[in-house]
């Protein structure tokens, strides 16, 4: 039979907190500028915020 453990582990030292990076076409906003096109020539009239499709709104790198 295998000796008994009399001494514990000291106990792991907490993983330290890395904030994520910000996404970096949207900045971290999670929102970008669409340019809106009317027309059949579909000229463009304006901008409108859309949503950022590399990090799909969140505003995090998702690489990271």
């Amino acid at each position: 039979m295998a000796p008994r453990r009399t001494t514990t582990k000291p106990p792991a030292p907490a993983p330290a907190s890395v904030e994520p990076a910000p996404c970096q076409p949207c900045g971290g906003t999670g929102n970008v500028a669409i340019t809106v096109r009317v027309g059949r020539k579909r000229r463009p009239v304006g901008q409108q915020d859309g949503l950022c499709l590399n990090c799909l709104g969140e505003g995090t790198d998702p690489a990271a």
